[in-house]
């Protein structure tokens, strides 16, 4: 396993890190019904081979979306006794709970007990974005991350992130963190903090540690024939999920990639991957190759969005382009699991079932989309 210093928290991660959120079920219709044999025999292969971040949350394999989980409680289970002195744990404050001072002592309490450990090594803000960071800010989440480090609970401070690049800058520079984990992969260079965010944070000293490098498996699995066909002709021959890896761990400022493995599989390929996760490697007809896949994808689009926002807001509501994101991460991907599940959680009180067909959005579009029309299409195919 090749490690990483992870920022200026002066610690050396593993390039690859466990992530927690899709462990094997005994029930793949009930998220909370974590396979524990199975779970355990891969936590316990990856830390055996080097890895030693551990990464879940509060509301990770939760029968009831953003409610307490089994992931921590399963991992607590896991690394108690020995081998929780050989990894680095991260966790989540949940940041669409609180409302307090007090609420953030709560959850972190409940989350140590859930652990079965005295302290948290990386500490996250959950899921920072606009909806709750003015709360987060109110209720004096900077004044408890300080008082949970000096009292020794959490060692490190960070955030995770979903939303636009402008609100990740403001973050970063809002409180001393020592961490932050954004979502990153080749096909999204734009995408929410994105590469001009990964390259602020490190920039801050932060470390940065990368979810989604494998865009929830749609990367690596079913991929699109014309897609495949570039990667087959590459005078370096690698698997679909090793160029996303490499992409990644190219960047000297990604401190670690979290993947959710679970199947055991998917943890042998991933640790051999890893072995070649070296900075700067890639070479210039290797980067045009990856440019190449990202344009065939993007070929498939379904709607010319650029996000450049003219026609917001919206008075009904509605997110449009994020709504048209989605529309077309289904049809780049061909994941519509993935994706109906990203459109239920991040477009929230913005989908496109709220249009009300009042017109005013389709004459600012500069694409000329008709919008109205459009967002039909994305109640029919991820709605219904």
């Amino acid at each position: 396993m090749l490690y990483r210093q992870f920022g200026k928290t002066g610690k050396s991660v593993s390039v690859l890190g466990f992530g927690c959120m899709r462990l094997p079920l005994t029930d793949p219709h009930k998220p909370e019904t974590i396979d524990e044999e199975k779970s355990s025999a891969l936590l316990h292969r990856a830390v055996e081979k080097g890895i030693n971040y551990i990464d879940t949350a509060y509301p990770y394999h939760a029968a009831v979306p953003f409610t307490a989980g089994q992931s921590e409680l399963f991992v607590g289970s896991f690394l108690k006794g020995q081998m929780r002195d050989k990894v680095f744990l991260a966790t989540k404050l949940p940041s669409w709970s609180i409302q307090s001072r007090e609420d953030c002592d709560k959850f972190l309490n409940e989350q140590l007990f859930r652990l079965q450990t005295d302290h948290i090594d990386f500490y996250l803000v959950h899921a920072v974005m606009h909806q709750f960071w003015g709360k987060l800010k109110s209720a004096r989440v900077f004044e408890f991350l300080d008082s949970a480090i000096r009292d020794g609970r959490i060692r490190h401070a960070g955030f995770s992130f979903h939303d636009d690049l402008p609100l990740f800058k403001e973050v970063v520079d809002a409180y001393n963190w020592s961490f932050c984990q954004i979502q990153y992969n080749f096909m999204d260079e734009n995408f929410q903090a994105g590469l001009a965010g990964l390259n602020y944070a490190a920039k801050k000293g932060l470390g940065v540690v990368v979810m989604e490098p494998l865009r929830g498996g749609s990367l690596a699995n079913n991929v699109p024939p014309s897609v495949q066909k570039l990667w087959d002709n590459a005078p370096v021959h690698r698997s679909p999920a090793a160029w996303a890896f490499q992409h990644v761990w190219n960047h000297p400022e990604v401190s670690v990639a979290l993947s959710g493995m679970n199947e055991e599989a998917q943890l042998t390929e991933n640790l051999e991957i890893a072995q070649k996760a070296v900075p700067n490697s890639l070479s210039d007809a290797e980067k045009a190759l990856i440019e190449s896949v990202r344009k065939e994808y993007r070929s498939r689009i379904k709607v010319d969005c650029t996000a450049c926002k003219y026609c917001m807001p919206c008075p009904a509501g509605v997110n449009i382009p994020g709504c048209f994101g989605m529309l077309n991460n289904l049809a780049m991907f061909e994941n519509p699991d993935a994706v109906k599940f990203q459109y239920n959680v991040f477009l929230g009180q913005g989908k496109a079932s709220k249009c009300v067909q009042c017109g005013e959005c389709a004459p600012k579009c500069p694409q000329h989309i008709p919008i109205p029309e459009k967002l039909k299409e994305v109640v029919k195919v991820l709605e219904q």
